[in-house]
């Protein structure tokens, strides 16, 4: 699952016993080679997906990591794009590798997705794979503030997969790392929130129509559907109404 470049079995329980921010922070050099980091795939699905409806001025990728969603808000946003991750060593990382000269301009922020730093400046807002550090009793204040960053009209657009049947080995899999993390979470401190079955696709869509958005979604057909017909990945699209203009900051800070 790993490459040669990427973190030891020892490395990885060091981060693992870490708080989520410390322990991202410890992995972030060899971040782009484990499978944490979101697939070639997934990326160029969306950038499509996104491209279509674009485009945007102002983008953000919330929770950005090293910045794989940020090279997409590249492709489709005109004029800036923002990333906000907690962990400053894979802000460091994100610095490095995505490109930044000319436009759109670049900017990168330490901030928490629950607390963000922004009024209302942006076209769109990005995630991926990031949800999974949220308990599910955080996806209301979560979304609200998602919300509260974007413009009226701006979308919030993620992909979220459809869940493994009992009958294949990755819901075993999962189900034992989930089952692990909260037995580590039980007996150890600080917390290191990550769980990978708890980000369900009628949860999800139900708490975003709460914070006052309108949810839609659309099968990203690279990933074909299921026996049962059903898209094996969603994009999630949700948008905030349309009003008055905004008030508050009038731009994405500067890079």
């Amino acid at each position: 699952m790993f490459s040669p470049h990427g973190p030891t079995l020892r490395e990885l329980a060091v981060q693992a016993l870490s708080s989520v921010e410390h322990g991202y922070d410890l992995l972030a050099p060899k971040f782009d080679d484990t499978p944490f980091r979101t697939s070639d795939a997934v990326l160029d699905a969306v950038e499509r997906a996104l491209d279509a409806m674009g485009p945007f001025d102002h983008g953000l990728d919330l929770c950005c990591g090293t910045g794989a969603g940020a090279d997409v808000l590249r492709t489709v946003c005109r004029e800036s794009v923002t990333g906000v991750d907690f962990s400053a060593g894979m802000l460091t990382v994100g610095r490095r590798r995505v490109r930044s000269d000319g436009r759109p301009r670049i900017a990168w922020v330490r901030g928490d997705a629950r607390a963000l730093p922004f009024g209302p400046v942006f076209d769109l807002v990005v995630s991926f794979g990031a949800f999974g550090h949220f308990l599910p009793g955080e996806l209301p204040g979560l979304f609200a503030q998602v919300h509260s960053v974007l413009r009226p009209g701006g979308r919030f657009v993620f992909p979220i997969g459809a869940p493994s049947r009992p009958a294949s080995p990755w819901y075993w899999a999962l189900l034992g790392f989930d089952t692990a993390m909260r037995v580590r979470n039980a007996l150890w401190r600080p917390p290191f929130v990550m769980y990978y079955r708890a980000f369900r696709f009628g949860d999800v869509r139900r708490e975003l129509i709460r914070a006052g958005f309108t949810a839609e979604h659309q099968a990203l057909p690279d990933f074909g559907r299921r026996p049962d017909g059903s898209p094996r990945c969603r994009l999630l699209v949700a948008t905030r109404a349309s009003g008055g203009a905004p008030t508050g900051v009038s731009r994405p800070p500067a890079g």
